[in-house]
């Protein structure tokens, strides 16, 4: 355990390579991440990555396994998050179209390309579209709309937020906050509160 300790500076960490591997994906797509590229970016040697993954398709799953919990994770979180109002849950959902933290868009991107070339991969992201789009609609009902309301208003917000990932949409934050509440009153039905937007805009001051 000593000797293991000492040498891991040479060898990294999971965390180390599982990151080079995140950071190749969004450069260069999945072609980019392979073993000797990702040892050459890090300044190890190839076999210290052996250690911690057994392969590179271990290492490939591993990266799907971070792009689901963040991506669908946080945003299933943010859809139950508590809100008084409809047009606040629907700001919390917002956050995440504005925290990399919550919802990695970048990393959205990378893995819906990599789908093209990989069926098991599109089946994960059917998977996850619906269980984000149930989240959504299921935030809706509990604000007591009818489940057809809902399901079209869910559809409507997520395949928006996914068309801005899939065009690359550039936009200043700025210019995007000062659309929000329009956004909202779009998806919701409803206007949202002067003390929701400030709360809201208070989490995103530059």
């Amino acid at each position: 355990m000593e000797e293991q300790l000492q040498n891991s500076g040479w060898r990294g960490s999971a965390d180390v390579w599982l990151n080079a591997a995140y950071e190749a994906l969004l450069e260069t797509g999945v072609d980019g991440v392979k073993i000797q590229s990702l040892a050459k970016r890090l300044n190890l040697s190839r076999t210290s990555f052996y250690w911690f993954f057994k392969d590179r398709k271990e290492l490939l799953d591993a990266l799907i396994t971070q792009w689901r919990a963040k991506n669908t994770g946080n945003l299933i979180k943010q859809t139950e998050a508590y809100a008084e109002t409809v047009t606040e849950a629907m700001l919390n959902v917002t956050d995440c179209w504005l925290r990399p933290e919550l919802f990695d868009a970048k990393f959205e991107f990378a893995i819906r390309g990599w789908s093209v070339r990989s069926p098991a991969l599109r089946k994960e992201i059917q998977i996850a579209d619906e269980q984000r789009l149930d989240a959504l609609k299921q935030m809706f009902i509990r604000f007591g709309q009818d489940e057809r309301l809902a399901d079209t208003r869910a559809r409507t917000i997520y395949l928006v937020q996914i068309g801005y990932i899939s065009m690359q949409t550039s936009e200043e934050t700025s210019t995007r906050l000062q659309r929000i509440p329009q956004y909202v009153e779009v998806f919701t039905g409803q206007a949202p509160d002067q003390r929701e937007l400030d709360r809201f805009f208070a989490r995103h001051q530059q």
